[in-house]
């Protein structure tokens, strides 16, 4: 079972910090382990048994989706089902989620749980979620596909005079109405100067002739998360335009042939930041080179010049270097890729020729 494997890796993991069961309260670490997918439960992981707690709207579902799993139904308490459990188990140590429980959950916990002693734990699950096994790279490269497609799309959509909302609407109903859940995050079109804005969220501004248009958007398809972003010309490029595209592209594609299994996440994040650097736009460039990507969109690891995780095979990071000029704009070019025992695959799969949209 799918989910079964999964369990039996954070097993391993929970005896290497010597945990006899955790609590999971975080939404997404709950469907990577059990495959639920409801809006509402808890897991409870013991050292030999397997748990999901949920209310009475969800328990068909929850024995259908949640194989392997004992399903309870908790009561308006659920406190005091988990109480229960952990009695029935003689557990006296859970470990908790302290990146996922409020301060006000985490007392109720303590007070209602006695004599239970509660740990924190952080990135229990969050470290199995970091290699992706083969199916869940078929989810993510239909998702990188469903992106490209939108892009594809978008090259025939976008003109002068109008906005960067309606062209934001544009990319978020093609993506639905092709099978995605949601975006994954609030799409970003910012054109002209507005595209100097790293997370220019989409505005009603006006697209105009003979400017950058930035697009950065991903599809939530099946679970798993794509993230891309190009960026265009609409009417005639000045020499500026070429120019900084240019130096983009030379870092993006210098990145991406290079990175590799067994270098850091600072290592990768110096291959597209030193080409940069090197053209005198290194203080324009001012973000991480990329991000791990999944079931959300910002995941472990880290391209970044804080980041000493060795990146391994199985790992999924975006490649996202860009320049952003105060006045005049900026360009990004993203891709997502997965770390293999060599180099990396591609996942997006879109031109990055300079592109010049006819006014």
């Amino acid at each position: 079972m799918m989910a079964n494997t999964r369990i039996s890796r954070l097993r391993e993991a929970m005896k290497l910090q010597q945990l006899e069961a955790v609590w999971i309260t975080s939404n997404i670490n709950r469907q990577y382990l059990t495959g639920f997918t409801g809006s509402s439960g808890y897991v409870l992981i013991t050292l030999d048994k397997s748990y999901l707690l949920t209310d009475f709207r969800y328990m068909t579902q929850a024995a259908e989706q949640a194989a392997g799993f004992d399903i309870v139904e908790h009561g308006s308490s659920v406190t005091e089902t988990l109480k229960g459990l952990l009695h029935e188990q003689k557990v006296n140590h859970l470990g908790f989620e302290e990146e996922n429980v409020v301060f006000s959950a985490y007392l109720a916990y303590e007070r209602d749980l006695k004599p239970v002693k509660l740990v924190p734990v952080a990135g229990l699950v969050e470290g199995l979620r970091v290699y992706k096994d083969e199916h869940e790279l078929t989810l993510m490269k239909q998702a990188a596909e469903l992106a490209d497609r939108t892009f594809m799309h978008m090259l025939n959509v976008l003109r002068p005079g109008v906005t960067e909302r309606e062209m934001a609407l544009e990319i978020e109903v093609f993506m639905r109405k092709q099978g995605a859940t949601s975006s994954c995050f609030d799409t970003i079109v910012a054109s002209g100067e507005r595209s100097a804005l790293p997370h220019g969220v989409a505005s009603d501004r006006v697209l105009q002739s003979d400017e950058f248009v930035k697009m950065d958007f991903g599809a939530l398809l099946n679970g798993y998360c794509s993230d891309i972003t190009r960026t265009v010309v609409i009417g005639k490029p000045s020499a500026k335009h070429h120019e900084i595209y240019n130096i983009v592209l030379e870092a993006q594609l210098h990145t991406l042939q290079h990175l590799r299994p067994g270098m850091t996440g600072r290592e990768a994040d110096a291959l597209a930041r030193d080409v940069i650097a090197r053209y005198g736009y290194g203080e324009q460039f001012g973000h991480s080179t990329g991000h791990g990507l999944g079931m959300e969109v910002h995941e472990a690891p880290r391209l970044s010049k804080l980041s000493d995780t060795v990146l391994e095979p199985g790992m999924t990071v975006t490649v996202e270097p860009g320049i952003y000029i105060p006045g005049f704009g900026g360009v990004r070019i993203e891709d997502d890729v997965v770390i293999t025992e060599n180099g990396i695959r591609r996942l997006t799969e879109s031109s990055k020729d300079f592109t010049v949209i006819n006014s």
